[in-house]
């Protein structure tokens, strides 16, 4: 089964917790603290294989999940790293961040890998916080969350030539007698419901790959019908072959189809109505055919023209020698622009406070990524982690700022799922 979009929900690692922990030996009745760092959770990361030609298996894991870090133990042993997870997807294979609407990555290499979701690092043990005023801490960090990422993942398929058209012109019998390819035919519209690929070998011995995409119809590129996939895949070919049923033998028009198809393109993008455009007359071994080529070309005077019977196989030979020829002289085109990316969003800095404080229902909430990452790493259960928590927040300002807002002692205060009273 062919599928080319997939939306999932990533959960990376979260860090494995320092360890709280004294040395304890004997006749060494004060020994120092020796707890262990806790190991990095696992990242998921995505790469590329070019045995792949489907996004099916993704569809049985909407949800993926890293492991957690080992925590950390006494006698100053760090916890071990957990194991990443790796997510094979096929060449061709975009993804994009879905709140953000941004690419994160755009594999196209076979091997190529991204990171999609870092796994948190782990907490630090207490032997991590001595200091000279104070050199034996009772305290340790729980390990930082893994981050949480919603995904969208999209195959544009890695093609050399596209073939496009209105349904049942002729693009899977041209793809079939050109290629080791064996599409399903019929003659009713629609037979191609997924792309087809197939490699197309020439006599000496050069070769391209074909694909035969998906038939459109008028407002495919507001996704009627199965535009928009069929758009997305001939957005990385470096040629599109239009294949038009010059017969008219469905009792279309040549020049209607052939506008209707221009204008879906044009309405999709800039970079897909700027490709390479070669003209494919099929059927020339019907009724009506030269009377209706006469006119494309009289209503087309400069656009290239290849009259064949795909099939008979009549003039396959020369169609196909001229798009190898062609590909030659024609570089694959960036189909993002850099601003795309997220990698290459630059945040400057603003004289911003790091969180925002509301009132809701009587109880003060606070939010913000610092908080919510300080809060998750905290260990309430021991004193010393518990004021260096409120240090930490009064450092940041937040005491002041609540009671600038008007809180009072004893006013209720959440973060995340946690409500604590706010005193001194």
């Amino acid at each position: 089964m062919f599928l080319d979009e997939v939306k999932m929900k990533l959960i990376a690692g979260k860090g494995g917790d320092g360890c709280t922990s004294f040395r304890r030996e004997k006749y060494i009745p004060m020994g120092g603290p020796d707890g262990g760092s806790g190991g990095k959770g696992g990242d998921i990361v995505f790469s590329a294989d070019k045995g792949l030609q489907t996004l099916i298996d993704l569809k049985f894991h909407k949800i993926m999940k890293a492991d957690k870090g080992e925590n950390g133990k006494g006698k100053n042993r760090r916890g071990s790293n957990a194991t990443d997870v790796v997510v094979k997807v096929p060449l061709g294979t975009t993804i994009y961040d879905e709140d953000t609407g941004l690419v994160i990555a755009d594999l196209v290499q076979d091997g190529e890998e991204i990171i999609v979701a870092h796994g948190g690092r782990g907490g630090r043990g207490n032997v991590s916080f001595a200091t000279h005023e104070n050199p034996a801490p009772s305290f340790s960090e729980l390990g930082e969350p893994g981050e949480v990422r919603y995904i969208k993942c999209e195959l544009k398929l890695l093609a050399d030539v596209g073939l496009v058209g209105m349904p049942s012109v002729g693009k899977s019998t041209l793809l079939s007698s050109v290629t080791s390819a064996n599409p399903k035919i019929a003659s009713y519209h629609f037979t191609t419901l997924s792309p087809n690929l197939g490699v197309v070998t020439l006599k000496d011995e050069r070769s391209f790959i074909l694909a035969d995409l998906p038939g459109m119809i008028e407002g495919a590129s507001k996704g009627v019908g199965l535009g928009l996939q069929f758009l997305r895949h001939a957005s990385r070919t470096r040629i599109l072959v239009h294949v038009v049923d010059m017969a008219g033998s469905e009792g279309r028009d040549p020049i209607e189809d052939y506008e209707i198809i221009r204008k879906e393109i044009v309405s999709y993008s800039d970079a897909l109505q700027q490709k390479k455009e070669i003209i494919v007359a099929n059927k020339s071994d019907m009724e009506g055919f030269q009377e209706n080529l006469k006119r494309f070309q009289e209503k087309y005077p400069d656009k290239i023209i290849f009259p064949i019977s795909a099939l008979l196989k009549n003039g396959l030979e020369e169609l196909m020698k001229y798009l190898a020829d062609t590909l030659e002289t024609i570089e694959a085109q960036q189909i993002y622009q850099e601003e795309d990316f997220e990698s290459t969003i630059v945040y400057r800095f603003q004289n911003e406070k790091p969180y925002t404080i509301t009132k809701e229902d009587g109880i003060w909430v606070l939010k913000g990524a610092l908080i919510e990452k300080l809060f998750s790493m905290t260990r309430f259960s021991e004193e010393e982690a518990v004021e260096r928590f409120g240090r930490k927040l009064k450092g940041m300002g937040i005491e002041e700022e609540l009671e600038r807002l008007g809180a009072k002692r004893g006013d209720e205060v959440q973060i995340l799922d946690y409500i604590f009273e706010f005193k001194d």
